[in-house]
């Protein structure tokens, strides 16, 4: 397993728990990368049905194992308030209310005053909210650490501070001249994962968030925009929306924005900026809160908005868990579950197709020697 995230340290777990002779590698240590640069959130979505199917799944299995977590997991089912600000949004609520409780998932539509009982710091001009009641936020570092620490209790060898140089069908070659036989690779590495492997669908998407300090009591849900699902993936365009998460502690993390192949990691002040300013229009105390740092993450982008699931287009021996961009926190634990089952050649608890890497094989046409 290369790249010890929250998404390759979950899978580990998952095959040492299967059974299968599993080594978790990283060139750092457990959720030090592209995990410790995002927002914790839970959450199921359905910009598609295969997106529904694997947020779902990794909802329900997080919530199975909530109890037993860690507490500095921080695990907070404070659930999601979409917020719709105008009555074209309410009408999108009323059809997503729908289509959420066709498949047993708890939702219930807010009006104007009862979002503002919710959530009084609100500005009090929007038209309501759909309440996802059941989605959480988490600590995702101590996550992966806990996934990791789990692969290890269940016999998975740890090598970290070891960083892989080239990949080969049944070899891993480190830069410091040794290397590693393995009759599988799965490569979970991020980003990463487009320099050890050629002509992966991957690109970078770069995004901004802020935390604050500690403001108990002053957001209560994780607070997302309707329009967040338009601005956020609708087009190639920088865009920025109102996402805000409420930590444990009573900090406050404010996002998002997206910017499609920069692959630096510097702020953007002027987006920055816009980013805050939109939060600041949704929340207008915010304005006035303490920041306590800002920072950007990289997160590995598909053309089609699903993540890379199984063995790669180069190489049937070379699998990938890779491309989840905003949602690797939530579907950690339904592709860790996806990648052992196939692994183990069991039956899938959701189709595994749709996620398939070779369904971009058109575009990855120089295999592995």
């Amino acid at each position: 397993m290369v790249g010890a995230g929250i998404i390759g340290s979950a899978c580990a777990e998952a095959c040492a728990a299967g059974g299968l002779n599993t080594v978790l590698i990283d060139s750092d240590f457990p959720g030090g990368g592209i995990t410790a640069c995002g927002m914790g959130h839970i959450v199921v979505m359905d910009d598609s049905a295969a997106q529904w199917a694997l947020t779902a799944r990794s909802r329900e299995l997080w919530m199975r194992r909530a109890a037993s977590l860690p507490d500095d997991i921080e695990y907070d089912a404070c659930g999601t308030l979409w917020i719709a600000a105008n009555r074209a949004e309410m009408d999108a609520v009323e059809e997503k209310v729908a289509m959420y409780r066709q498949h047993d998932v708890h939702a219930q539509i807010l009006n104007s005053a009862e979002l503002a009982r919710a959530e009084p710091d609100l500005i009090s001009r929007l038209s309501g909210a759909l309440l996802v009641r059941d989605d959480a936020v988490i600590y995702p570092p101590a996550a992966a650490q806990h996934f990791a620490a789990n692969a290890a209790t269940l016999g998975a060898v740890m090598r970290f501070g070891q960083r892989v140089q080239v990949i080969e069908p049944g070899r891993i070659y480190f830069v410091d001249g040794t290397m590693l036989d393995a009759e599988r690779i799965v490569v979970a590495a991020g980003l990463a994962s487009n320099d050890l492997l050629p002509n992966l669908p991957l690109r970078a998407r770069k995004g901004h968030l802020v935390i604050s300090d500690r403001y108990p009591g002053r957001v209560r849900h994780q607070l997302v925009e309707l329009g967040y699902l338009h601005s956020a993936h609708a087009s190639d365009a920088d865009s920025v929306a109102f996402n805000v998460q409420p930590r444990r502690n009573g900090q406050i993390l404010i996002g998002s924005s997206r910017q499609f192949d920069a692959t630096d990691t510097a702020i953007d002040a002027p987006l920055l900026a816009h980013m805050l300013e939109r939060a600041v229009g949704f929340l207008p105390f915010l304005r006035d809160v303490q920041v306590l740092r800002s920072w950007t993450g990289l997160r590995p982008a598909t053309r089609d908005g699903l993540p890379l699931i199984g063995p790669s287009a180069q190489h049937a021996s070379i699998w990938l868990a890779t491309g989840h961009e905003g949602l690797g926190i939530t579907t950690a634990t339904a592709t860790a579950e996806l990648i052992a089952a196939q692994l183990l050649g069991r039956t899938c608890a959701i189709p595994p197709a749709p996620y398939w890497p070779t369904r971009f094989a058109s575009e990855t046409t120089h295999a592995v020697a």
